[in-house]
């Protein structure tokens, strides 16, 4: 049978982007299928965005980002950060991406590092449709599919589906109905992938 693997995530979570490759050869040694939910954080569920927390967290969720970025040979650049847009139509494209059969791992992967690694400025629509291009898609067409009202309808829905299932922060994994929330999960994730459920 078949394994697959839930992904909660987000191109604006710097988790997800920090894990996702970490993730990705995860599923491929183990030989599971990945169902991609791109989500906003479900704040109903719990979910707390950075600039809500107090100061003493956030310098700590810093701090944290910089040691798992190292560990995991990622770039990380806060460089004017507040100028930046928001990065939720960057997913749409994703989405797009998903939706035609492209692939979605590579376009997320461009995004992510474009975003937290170079600071770009995703939330542009031509910034973006240039990191698609660079990265072997057709940024144009990926744009324009955005505005079809079935990205729409996929965006609304995994969100339902995160919140049914209890999701609120990102990267969250689940796995035979067990959730594995941030990259630092995946040794449990992938302890359950080899048939070992730490906790029943």
């Amino acid at each position: 049978m078949t394994k697959t693997i839930d992904y909660f995530f987000g191109i604006g979570s710097p988790w997800a982007y920090i894990g996702f490759d970490a993730f990705i050869e995860l599923a491929a040694r183990s030989g599971a299928e990945i169902r991609p939910y791109l989500i906003p954080l479900i704040v109903e569920n719990g979910a707390i965005y950075s600039r809500d927390r107090p100061d003493a967290r956030r310098a700590y969720w810093m701090k944290d980002l910089r040691r798992w970025a190292a560990l995991r040979g990622k770039l990380l650049d806060f460089t004017n950060r507040s100028a930046l847009s928001d990065p939720t139509p960057a997913g749409f494209l994703v989405l797009a991406a998903q939706l035609d059969g492209q692939d979605w791992t590579a376009l997320a992967r461009a995004l992510q590092h474009a975003f937290w690694g170079t600071a770009a400025d995703i939330g542009n629509a031509d910034v973006r449709k240039a990191i698609a291009e660079a990265a072997g898609f057709d940024g144009a067409a990926l744009e324009a599919r955005t505005a079809r009202p079935d990205i729409a309808e996929l965006w609304s829905s995994n969100r339902d589906v995160a919140k049914e299932a209890g999701v609120f922060g990102l990267p969250t994994f689940r796995y035979e109905g067990e959730l594995y929330w941030g990259q630092d999960s995946l040794p449990f994730l992938e302890r359950h992938l080899s048939g070992e459920k730490l906790v029943a």
